[in-house]
């Protein structure tokens, strides 16, 4: 099955050898640590000696973790080494210090005359400490008076910062999902009157389209976005996901960047808005249609998309349903997988540059990419020709992770 995952000691492997030299090393770590008295700081580090002079050869990572598990062992052996120490010398400084005294009391009661003398300083000592000890508490207490006044007054501004910055994100969640729930109204409403006494209007906006043969036909834009599209010329398409919050307009437009952060009344919103690639295409149509969202906690945009990683999920909602203004669409879902931004430089297979293929051999390459990367098999498979639908979401479990669902478009 591909993308088929083993699990030896927190860490994956993907290949059924790696996995069997991961078990070795993992035989050979167990071995090492029933042999080795690991709260003995001499025991550690003749084993950390060995394990840094490559005695024993690991063929995986897990050779590197028991090296590093068995240097944490030695540094905490060795800082209960050193305040066992410490803790000695306070013992004896104390032991002496008493002895002292003692020996200086002994001193004192050789003579009556000596005796009186040192009692009387004693008192005079005793009364100038005793005075100078309440001028330390009373600073001291001054103190912490001036501490807990300043915590409390940080702790009121933080939590002033937390109620304000909750109060913007559920401010930003109550108005996206009253312009989203409008809209989903708005798509069910007939075509607006008033667009009777403009018969241009009624019959929608129109695109061109170019054939191979060069002859330019016209798309008409579907009844029911008529009324969004004049709302906002940006928008693209629909997308939705039975069952989840995925229920969104897709907007367009040549800067990748401005909907992560504006909503589709272009105004600043942080959840942002479900966009399509800028290079893609849907009068040509592109071979790959790219839709963004972000992976919201609350599980709204596309932050519901990662539970596509358990298979029984992709069971429960297999198909994707995508319109573009110009036509309805449903899609099967075929991979998911998690990948990431990769720098330009670097050669290796780009899910986000995949939006048109040339070639039959181009697409079948990019199919079996995919198909590697992919948690689990669906068992759908595509040919060159076939629409495709991806969703991509970031992925926290790596810097600039992506997590993605790619599907097909099929007969309704």
């Amino acid at each position: 099955m591909a993308g088929k995952v083993f699990i030896v000691e927190g860490r994956s492997f993907r290949t059924e050898s790696d996995y069997a030299l991961a078990k070795r090393d993992k035989e050979t770590i167990d071995r090492l640590r029933s042999r080795t008295n690991l709260q003995d700081k001499a025991e550690l580090e003749a084993l950390q000696k060995e394990l840094r002079g490559k005695k024993y050869h690991f063929h995986t990572l897990l050779g590197q973790d028991f090296l590093e598990e068995v240097e944490d062992l030695l540094k905490k052996a060795e800082l209960s080494e050193e305040g066992g120490r410490q803790r000695g010398k306070k013992a004896k400084q104390a032991g002496s210090s008493t002895k002292r005294t003692q020996e200086g009391s002994r001193g004192r009661r050789v003579t009556g005359k000596g005796l009186r003398e040192s009692a009387a300083a004693s008192v005079s000592s005793d009364n100038i400490t005793d005075a100078a000890m309440e001028a330390i508490v009373q600073e001291e207490l001054r103190k912490r008076e001036r501490r807990r006044k300043l915590t409390i007054i940080l702790c009121s501004l933080l939590g002033v910062g937390c109620l304000s910055y909750f109060g913007v994100y559920s401010y930003y969640n109550y108005r996206t999902n009253k312009t989203y729930q409008q809209l989903s109204e708005l798509k069910e409403k007939p075509v607006i009157a008033a667009a009777d006494s403009n018969p241009a209007a009624t019959a929608g906006p129109k695109e061109p389209l170019f054939t191979l043969d060069d002859e330019v036909e016209e798309k008409e834009v579907l009844d029911e976005y008529k009324n969004l599209l004049l709302t906002n010329r940006k928008l693209i398409g629909w997308v939705k996901i039975e069952g989840t919050y995925i229920d969104y307009p897709v907007m367009q437009t040549t800067d990748n960047e401005y909907y992560l952060d504006h909503n589709l009344n272009q105004e600043y919103d942080k959840n942002g808005t479900i966009f399509m690639d800028k290079d893609c295409d849907v009068l040509k149509p592109s071979t790959n249609y790219i839709l963004y969202g972000h992976h919201m906690k609350n599980g709204r945009m596309f932050g519901q998309l990662d539970k596509y990683q358990k298979e029984s999920y992709y069971e429960e909602h297999p198909y994707i349903s995508f319109d573009t203004i110009y036509e309805k669409g449903t899609y099967q879902v075929m991979y998911v997988f998690r990948s990431k931004v990769y720098k330009e430089a670097e050669i290796v297979f780009k899910y986000y540059q995949f939006i048109d293929a040339n070639s039959e051999q181009e697409f079948n390459s990019y199919m079996k990419e995919m198909a590697d990367m992919s948690f689990y098999d669906t068992g759908v498979t595509a040919e060159y020709g076939d629409q495709l639908l991806t969703l991509s979401t970031c992925d926290y479990q790596e810097t600039d992770g992506r997590f993605v669902v790619v599907a097909k478009k099929v007969e309704e």
